[in-house]
């Protein structure tokens, strides 16, 4: 037989398509967050605090909400503050320069003077056993009487701004900030406000635009005069950099809502983008979730072009001149030309110039159109939404920006812009209101606003779990029942099917990270809440006191779980992925990364899997097969987001000590052995990272610069280590039962070394981090992961390897 000869064109186009294929087989997946961001653009600007502290006044106390008539459902009983004139011990001095971070010394001595129980002995522990009952002797006091704790969940400096504009806009500041809240907040602004006149996007961030631009409105109008050393420094910091005309989109959008800077400078939010068909690849109901459901009230207000009467008012008019250049006039400026502008120092994710040109094409729309019918639709649909939006979660919202948003969108949308006073009266208005305190912490720092309405759920799931590790539940058998109870009672039990006209997904059988009221839950926070209670329910104390939960509900998470699995293998937060990553180049907020889409993660991917794994083995009938499937799928993604070498990055935690443990943690359910390359090659990478004090840590710069950030001191500590990094990198050694011994024992050495003579911990760098650049502060963490560090090493890793 004569065969054909085979050209070397086509032998070559053979290779390079088989090379082809190879190479898509062995892609990352669209969820990984990159490599180390090029040198030109990484963080190096450092945060410089004031070394002089603003003091918080004595007299603040946390209470539980109460209930309200004007509220559609029952509040969970958070924590919320209230100041009285009585005299009270004073708190301790804030020195943001020694660390920016507050110690949440308010509430914790609150909590310490209520405690009535045992005293935590005074003895140092003799052996990690005794350090771990110490630790939670102490952490036991500071538990709500409904068993979570509750913390400072602060850090991101863009949130309170929203707030104090909306309350001064609506005429509500005497109700929503009387005079202690704004005293308080002066001292919060005060305190965080650096060297150079800024604030930073966040509480260990260098100053930015975003930061000053905002927090400089709202230090003017909670009473700080323009004349102050305060203010006179902030202008200065703002004209270095352009003024207000170049502060990122977010800061100006609340500016022209303020009536401090004008419509034609902002860059389209048209609200006919929700009449787009469904099927539209780009309608906004397959954005991820926080970004759709911010950029919802935006295109409302947007839309009407609402504005605050700013000529009229002496503050707002006197920042029409502060917040721009000395001299510049403010209606001669030509505002068209800076729709894009933005201060290179806050220019993280720029705008594509595909965004840009679809941005111009809307600005003639906008000009030359839109048609009154088709805005009056659109609009009359987002305000129904945001209507839904606020029943579903009891007037929270989803976060604090749309909190702030949705406030000031109810007060416009019941004629508040003609008659203030019948608008002050609408039931929406009044629930709004009602719901800021959910949001305001108080510490020695002033007064915040949270990330969130609370981190309880996500603080007590783990701490949960380190008793259960540590094997204490029966010795802290009041605290373990208390804690029960509350995850008990805070699984979500609405939408059974969802809202698909709002694109809900089902959430029954979900956790929130805060409370079951707030309605949306995440998958991570599930699969921890889960995982707690699958542990808890298993001791005999809570079998025989604890109330009963059903198993039914046990299946209702198993099903929210697993729905909740993407395509790559992934879980991502609080949605399916419904869109693509190219919808990055779409980004429009300049300061925040990977915003447009739910990615699939390696956090929560993790914690979805050892939730699914713990559970079919007390279930090992119900939904195995899919269970196991679901969990092997998940291992393949985790993988193929491992790092060349050998981490992963940490998109929820600050940052590669915390994505290490999580990967590892992941990829040992699924039935990896510690001998496999993935987890080898990690523990190699933390092996190599561990500082020789025993300890690991990492600045902020880490989770900005996708690069491990070493330091040689980090905030709050006497070195470049912290507890938390450090247990996060002992928790996964342990895992893998690490052959170095003495590299875990000297970590655990630090931990003990750390641990304060109450039993606390003290309060070290920001430990959280989202949308890449933004950092968040657990107070809860500095207790919770040493504890659960060394119960592991007291409990299993040590006496496997002979040592105490």
């Amino acid at each position: 037989m004569i065969r054909s000869p085979v050209s070397i064109e086509t032998v070559a186009l053979t290779g390079g398509v088989c090379v082809a294929v190879l190479v898509w087989l062995r892609r990352r997946p669209a969820s990984y967050p990159g490599d180390a961001i090029p040198p030109s653009k990484q963080l190096k600007r450092e945060a410089k605090f004031q070394e002089k502290s603003h003091k918080v006044d004595a007299g603040w106390k946390p209470c539980v909400e109460a209930q309200s008539e004007v509220l559609p459902h029952q509040v969970s009983g958070q924590q919320v503050w209230v100041y009285s004139s009585e005299k009270s011990e004073d708190p301790v001095l804030f020195s943001p320069a020694n660390n920016p971070n507050s110690s949440d010394h308010i509430f914790r001595q609150a909590k310490l003077k209520e405690w009535k129980g045992p005293q935590p002995d005074s003895d140092i522990p003799l052996d990690c056993l005794s350090v771990v009952r110490k630790g939670f002797s102490f952490y036991q006091m500071l538990q709500c009487d409904d068993g979570q704790w509750a913390g400072d969940y602060g850090g991101p400096h863009f949130l309170l701004p929203g707030f104090v504009i909306a309350a001064y806009i609506t005429g509500h500041m005497d109700t929503i900030f009387p005079a202690p809240h704004c005293k308080a907040i002066q001292a919060y602004l005060l305190n965080h406000q650096q060297e150079d006149g800024g604030w930073g996007s966040h509480i260990e961030s260098p100053s930015t635009m975003f930061g000053t631009v905002l927090n400089y409105v709202a230090l003017r109008l909670v009473g700080v005069e323009a004349e102050e050393e305060a203010c006179q420094k902030g202008r200065q910091f703002m004209r270095q950099h352009g003024g207000a005309l170049y502060a990122p989109s977010w800061a100006k959008f609340w500016l022209a809502v303020l009536g401090v800077y004008e419509w034609q400078g902002i860059a389209p939010v048209p609200p006919e983008m929700w009449l787009l068909p469904q099927w539209f690849p780009l309608h906004p109901g397959r954005f991820w979730c926080h970004c759709r459901m911010v950029y919802l009230p935006m295109c409302w207000l947007y839309a009407r072009r609402f504005t605050f009467k700013a000529a009229e008012d002496p503050i707002a008019s006197a920042l029409r001149s502060e917040l721009y250049q000395e001299g510049q006039k403010y209606q001669q400026i030509e505002w068209r030309r800076y729709v894009h502008s933005v201060a290179d120092i806050d220019n993280y994710s720029p705008i594509h110039p595909f965004m840009r040109v679809l941005q111009e094409a809307l600005l003639l729309y906008e000009r030359f159109g839109p048609w009154k019918w088709l805005r009056k639709i659109s609009s009359d649909f987002a305000l129904e939404y945001m209507q839904s939006e606020d029943l579903e979660t009891n007037y929270l919202t989803i976060g604090p920006v749309s909190k702030a948003l949705h406030l000031l969108a109810s007060w416009v949308a019941a004629g508040g812009e003609t008659d203030s006073n019948s608008a002050a009266r609408s039931t929406a208005f009044r629930a709004h209101v009602q719901r800021v305190p959910a949001y305001l912490w108080v510490a020695e720092d002033g007064m915040k606003v949270q990330g969130y309405n609370g981190s309880m759920a996500w603080d007590t799931s783990f701490a949960m779990q380190a008793a259960v590790e540590g094997g204490l539940v029966s010795e802290f058998k009041d605290m373990s029942k208390k804690a029960w109870q509350w995850l008990v009672q805070e699984q979500v039990r609405s939408l059974p099917h969802g809202d698909w006209r709002h694109w809900r997904q089902p959430i029954q059988g979900g956790w929130g990270f805060s409370t079951a009221e707030q309605a949306w839950p995440v998958s991570d926070t599930t699969a921890e809440a889960f995982k707690a209670v699958l542990l808890l329910r298993k001791h005999a104390c809570i079998k025989a006191e604890g109330v009963p939960m059903p198993d039914q509900h046990l299946f209702d998470t198993v099903r929210f779980l697993l729905s909740y699995q993407n395509g790559d293998g992934g879980w991502a937060t609080y949605e399916n992925n419904r869109g693509w990553s190219w919808y990055e180049l779409l980004n429009p907020s300049e300061v925040f990364g990977d915003i447009m889409i739910d990615y699939s993660y390696v956090e929560c991917s993790s914690s979805a899997m050892q939730a699914l794994m713990l559970f079919t083995e007390q279930f090992p009938q119900h939904r195995a097969r899919e269970i196991a499937g679901a969990i092997q799928r998940g291992a393949r993604f985790i993988e193929a987001m491992q790092r060349s070498d050998g981490s992963w990055y940490g998109c929820w935690g600050n940052c590669f000590t915390y994505g290490c443990w999580f990967g590892i943690e992941g990829l040992l359910c699924a039935g990896r052995p510690a001998s496999c390359r993935p987890i080898e090659a990690c523990v190699k990478f933390l092996l190599g990272k561990q500082n020789s004090d025993g300890g690991w840590g990492e600045d902020f710069a880490s989770c900005f610069n996708r690069e491990y950030a070493a330091r040689e001191k980090l905030y709050g500590c006497d070195s470049g280590s912290t507890v938390v990094q450090t247990s996060w990198a002992l928790l996964a050694l342990m895992a893998a039962n690490c052959k170095d011994i003495e590299a875990v024992q000297r970590g655990i050495a630090l931990l003990r070394r750390r641990q304060l003579s109450t039993g606390d911990w003290p309060q070290e760098n920001v430990a959280g981090v989202f949308n890449r650049s933004i950092g968040i502060t657990y107070t809860a963490f500095r207790n919770v992961f040493p504890l659960w560090a060394i119960g592991r090493f007291a409990a299993d890793y040590g006496p496997r390897h002979g040592c105490k």
